[in-house]
């Protein structure tokens, strides 16, 4: 597919008929392109700058495909799937596509225990276990989802996607080395202007700035229970974004090839992941309880919490943000909150409620650029 964008044929000059300014004889003016700034489509190998954000669980195969077959950047969220299941995943997005693809892997640390705190946490769900007559014992389960580690390296260098995308900063340097050298790109989400120069300092070859306004969660890393997040917010709509940019522009300039971007819900001036649009494609495996609360969704209606996984993220607001957050101070370390609130969500779900249900959504704005 042409990166070019096409210009209309001139139309013939007929008797009585001006010319546009600045046009000569039968030809129209230069027609600027959509997207003037081509460092993100060049550096990524995609025609369109649009990258689909991972959602994991809920963004699909098929859905990866349709954004490589429009010329965008799919991706696949294989965050908490075992290294073959991975590989499963891309072997068959490799069999609908042959563009460029992203696989994204989370590097939090790992789960630290705290019977204290897991029992604590317990105790404030167990009302709602009651009220939905549900096993207290059931809000016990243990999983893990693991950060990104030498196995899932090995199937990277295996499969080798174009793009490496990573969420709450990079994996350690010797894993990160093998990344780069199976011949992919590396992706890093930054929340503040220290944690793009981290990831640039590091090696990212394109940064993300997320600001507040974006769904999901947080990519913070350097102060994970939530530095840099208020001051972003109240600087008004893209402030992360901005910051970012000057330090881009102005501090570093474009010597070393970053790409500097917005993971924000908002218009974008150079691309970004899209995360708000895109779930209600009928290729994303949402459930129509999900996809109704999304279509009905306001710019008031979500909120920043840790209730649902233990990390601040965006998403819409219900019963549990308003009783036990939106910020509880002393949720377990993520994954676990999320664990104990999975029997509590099905079963809601299964009565047609969405009050336990953490349905990832961006704050939208009404503005220029």
């Amino acid at each position: 597919m042409s990166h070019s964008i096409s210009t209309p044929v001139p139309e013939p000059s007929a008797p009585g008929r001006g010319h546009a300014v600045g046009a000569t004889a039968g030809q129209w003016p230069e027609k600027k392109p959509i997207w003037p700034d081509r460092r993100l489509v060049d550096l990524l190998g995609i025609e369109h700058p649009l990258v689909l954000a991972p959602m994991a669980g809920l963004g699909t195969v098929e859905l990866a495909a349709s954004v490589c077959a429009g010329g965008g950047l799919g991706s696949l969220g294989c965050v908490g799937l075992p290294p073959e299941r991975v590989t499963q995943a891309v072997d068959k997005l490799r069999t609908l596509t042959d563009k460029p693809i992203n696989t994204n892997f989370f590097c939090h640390n790992a789960t630290r225990a705290d019977p204290a705190r897991e029992a604590n946490w317990r105790d404030r769900l167990a009302p709602y276990y009651n009220e939905l007559r549900l096993d207290p014992s059931l809000a016990a389960s243990q999983s893990e989802i693991l950060p990104f580690d030498d196995a899932l390296c090995r199937v990277v260098e295996r499969v080798k996607p174009e793009i490496v995308s990573f969420h709450f900063g990079l994996p350690e340097p010797a894993l990160l080395a093998r990344v780069k050298a199976a011949g992919c790109r590396v992706m890093g989400s930054a929340t503040t202007v220290a944690e793009a120069r981290w990831l640039e300092a590091r090696g990212a070859d394109v940064i993300i700035a997320q600001g507040c306004e974006a769904g999901g969660h947080r990519g913070m890393f350097l102060k994970p229970g939530g530095g840099g997040c208020v001051s972003a917010e109240h600087a008004g709509p893209g402030a992360t974004d901005r910051r970012c940019r000057r330090r881009a522009d102005y501090r570093r300039g474009w010597n070393r090839r970053r790409t500097w971007d917005r993971g924000c819900l908002c218009a974008r001036r150079g691309g970004g992941p899209d995360r708000d649009g895109l779930p209600l494609c009928p290729e994303a495996a949402l459930p129509p309880l999900c996809r109704d609360a999304l279509r009905q969704a306001r710019a008031d209606t979500t909120v920043l919490t840790n209730v649902f996984t233990g990390r601040p993220a965006r998403a819409l607001s219900n019963r549990l943000t308003r009783e036990l957050g939106p910020l509880h101070g002393v949720t377990p370390d993520f994954p676990t909150p999320m664990l104990a609130l999975t029997p509590l969500r099905r079963k809601a779900e299964q009565q047609g409620s969405r009050e336990f249900s953490p349905h990832w959504r961006g704050k939208r704005h009404r503005w220029v650029e």
